[in-house]
């Protein structure tokens, strides 16, 4: 019985990601390692990205950017990495306002398609350079664990067209 009630709780929330009109989103799918740029129930742009790693997951919930930073400064407790090669936020950062996470570039583009960051959601630098353009302050993202039927549609959607892209098709 309880799995009932939170599979009702998962899909009435998974429907309101899909649901307001003329907004721009960001829907992250942990599982499928892949954040999705929506605009108007439209899916723009899908990207790879990587996750928080077992030990220190990525936040699943309801947030908001709440900054946009270029070239950002990376601290830590008796450290501080400034803009450059060797920073770990990469080229671009937006601030999710809750708890220090965020969506980032990354130095490390190795680690994309696989759960390795300390929770933050990390992208190449020339995606998270593109993705920063195309979002404002107050845009929502939603950090979602379970797939929905709509999300999946999305995702699949999108491999197609990178396919079909890929092999002449859709120009």
């Amino acid at each position: 019985m309880q799995a009932i009630k939170l599979l009702a709780i998962l899909a009435t929330a998974a429907t309101e990601v899909f649901a307001e009109d003329s907004t721009r989103r960001l829907i992250v799918s942990i599982p499928d390692r892949k954040i999705v740029l929506m605009e108007d129930g439209h899916v723009l742009k899908v990207y790879p990205i990587a996750v928080g790693k077992k030990s220190t997951p990525s936040p699943n919930g309801n947030f908001h950017i709440v900054s946009r930073v270029v070239k950002p400064t990376w601290y830590k407790p008796g450290m501080r990495v400034a803009p450059g090669p060797a920073n770990p936020l990469g080229t671009r950062w937006m601030g999710l306002g809750y708890k220090g996470y965020g969506i980032h570039g990354t130095n490390m583009p190795h680690s994309i398609g696989k759960a390795a960051s300390h929770g933050c959601i990390r992208m190449r630098n020339h995606d998270v350079e593109e993705l920063f353009e195309l979002v404002q302050v107050g845009d929502p993202v939603d950090l979602v664990t379970e797939v929905n039927a709509d999300l999946a549609k999305a995702l699949t959607d999108d491999t197609s067209e990178t396919a079909a892209v890929a092999a002449g098709g859709l120009q």
